[in-house]
């Protein structure tokens, strides 16, 4: 990102860094930020948006000077780009960040491991072992949503057979709209189920914005202290 700092400014595609750094006030952009291959009609449809950008925009501002030789719009948008991007787009800001999110964590989360003899450490493996142990036998038995004007409300039948329910989460899932984010709603055990060999009933309630298809039950590893899916990427979708 040294360019920023040296008061250059940004024609490029919306992509990377620039899909999030970009306005019209501080540089310029192309493309629509979707995924188009190779596609040669694309790469012919962007050359042509390139070729107009600095005929009509780039080109005329870094030209159009005052009476003293200055240009003040390119120099206008230069200081815009300076003062808006280069505290959020350089080594300083991300070494920064990394150092205050995961790396000052991590330590802490070292130094709470390895006390007491590595005490919370040991707990953390009889955890991952008894998750791993149980994880095959765990099984979704019958779905139920009932439906109304104001909410879908969930209801699933769980066999965790030995496995402890503290170990888990029940979520119910579905997939984010046009980029949004995933919705991830933890689902509460209610009772057990009846005749069920054991099963545990959980449930949850959402909007009725999305249609009750777009949600899916599924079970996660859980425990304080422990990130999923890094330290354990265990997953139980239920099928359909």
């Amino acid at each position: 990102m040294k360019v920023l700092v040296n008061g250059g400014i940004n024609l490029s595609e919306l992509d990377g860094w620039w899909a999030e750094a970009y306005t019209p006030e501080v540089g310029w952009a192309l493309g629509d930020g979707q995924e188009h291959g190779d596609d040669p009609a694309w790469d012919a449809v962007e050359a042509e948006a390139l070729y107009n950008l600095l005929e009509r925009e780039v080109i005329p501002e870094f030209y159009a000077r005052d009476g003293n030789g200055i240009p003040t719009a390119w120099i206008k948008r230069m200081r815009e780009s300076m003062a808006l991007l280069t505290p959020r787009f350089s080594a300083d800001r991300t070494v920064r960040e990394y150092t205050e999110q995961r790396y000052l964590p991590a330590a802490t989360t070292f130094r709470e491991r390895a006390a007491n003899k590595g005490a919370v450490g040991r707990q953390i493996v009889d955890w991952q072992h008894a998750v791993e142990r149980s994880w095959g036998l765990l099984r979704f038995g019958e779905v139920r949503v009932d439906t109304s004007a104001e909410h879908h409300v969930f209801e699933v039948d769980l066999f965790l057979n030995d496995l402890d329910p503290n170990a888990v989460r029940v979520e119910l899932y579905a997939e984010g709209i046009n980029g949004g984010d995933a919705v991830r709603e933890a689902m509460r055990y209610v009772r057990p189920a009846p005749d069920a060999g054991h099963a545990r009933v959980y449930q949850a309630t959402v909007p009725p914005t999305r249609p009750a298809s777009d949600y899916t039950a599924r079970v996660v590893p859980q425990r304080p202290g422990v990130a999923v899916p890094l330290e354990s990427d265990r997953i139980l979708w239920q099928r359909r």
